[in-house]
């Protein structure tokens, strides 16, 4: 074991954190509203949009999501330069940055369990809460806003804690996409001496204290959202 590689390297896996995290924020800030309004669909069965957000779920759930990183980080490039042949637009697309496929990739992913997230939760609110809301002049918008979402929240933030540590852990294979975050650091620093057992150390590290800080915050935040719990109880 070569400890002073691994203090060191630590450090090097540590300065990937900030792509994880931008990665996470992005696709959380997509997948959030995205998946909240296509869970109203799948509980209003809207048609047409209800049955593919039910097959969009079934297909995310069902496959690995590097099968999914794989299928998009190679089928986009190849979709651009059609359009871009099409219209003539000289650029070259695999000057792209690879953030922008994870970004898509993670959000296309993180929607999906949000949905059944979501819906699970709205399930819970009684039907005639928006029936009183409606009856006391309130339009549907400000009934979900003060009165539906915050109780459903109090029901999704575990879940949503859930997802959201799921989504940091997946970032790690970000490397398939040549994304400089905490593994492809860890694993390019690795390569000179094949200290491959301490590089994959530090990123079990870095990725335990990430995810459980990101634990404890939203455990603060379940928190007060007990009180609001509480105070409609």
């Amino acid at each position: 074991m070569n400890y002073q590689f691994l203090v060191d390297t630590f450090f090097v896996a540590l300065s990937g954190v900030p792509i994880a995290l931008l990665v996470t924020v992005v696709a959380l800030l997509v997948a959030l509203p995205l998946g909240f309004l296509l869970a109203l669909t799948r509980i209003n069965k809207i048609p047409v949009i209800h049955h593919l957000a039910k097959i969009y779920v079934s297909f995310v759930r069902g496959t690995p999501i590097i099968i999914q990183i794989f299928i998009i980080y190679s089928s986009i490039p190849l979709i651009l330069k059609m359009v871009f042949e099409k219209y003539h637009i000289t650029y070259d697309i695999y000057k792209i940055n690879p953030i922008w496929y994870a970004f898509i990739v993670f959000a296309f992913s993180t929607t999906a369990i949000l949905i059944e997230v979501f819906r699970s939760a709205l399930g819970t609110i009684e039907k005639g809460q928006l029936e009183a809301a409606h009856a006391v002049g309130l339009t549907t918008f400000q009934a979900y806003r003060r009165i539906i979402i915050p109780q459903a929240l109090v029901v999704a933030m575990p879940n949503i804690c859930t997802a959201t540590v799921n989504l940091i852990k997946a970032t790690s294979l970000g490397y398939a996409m040549s994304l400089p975050e905490i593994t492809l650091k860890a694993k390019v620093a690795a390569n000179v001496g094949y200290n491959y057992v301490e590089a994959y150390l530090d990123i079990f590290i870095v990725y335990l204290i990430l995810c459980s800080t990101v634990e404890y915050l939203f455990k603060r935040y379940e928190q007060h959202l007990s009180k609001y719990k509480v105070a409609n109880a």
